[in-house]
């Protein structure tokens, strides 16, 4: 499941409200691996992180997220193809606030629109 067709926000006095964001999910994401790697670094901000190949680590309060990506066939719609990227979260040993902030920044970083 998405964590955004459920989320919730974190209580006002600070505590992560049940169900915010999972510990593991996947999302698919409109764009190539090259694209996900250029926006990667931004997303995550001032946090450490190492790539392997196609996964990479990244230090989340205490513990850590693991990100695995799969470059999967395009979408197409008529003559437009669109690519696609499958991305699954892991978030170990992070708190449900931790993750919901973490996931607030990554979202509004990887939104690309048109008007």
């Amino acid at each position: 499941m998405c964590w955004r067709s459920g989320h919730r926000s974190p209580a006002a006095d600070g505590r992560a409200v049940s169900g915010a964001c999972p510990e593991a999910f996947e999302l698919e994401m409109g764009c190539t691996e090259a694209e996900w790697l250029g926006w990667l670094p931004e997303a995550i901000g001032e946090r450490a992180w190492q790539r392997e190949g196609a996964a990479a680590r990244v230090q989340v309060e205490n513990g850590k997220l693991t990100l695995d990506w799969v470059v999967e066939a395009p979408r197409v719609i008529a003559l437009l193809r669109l690519p696609r990227l499958r991305v699954c979260f892991r978030f170990q040993a992070v708190s449900e606030a931790g993750r919901y902030a973490f996931m607030k920044r990554f979202d509004l970083h990887m939104q690309r629109g048109g008007g």
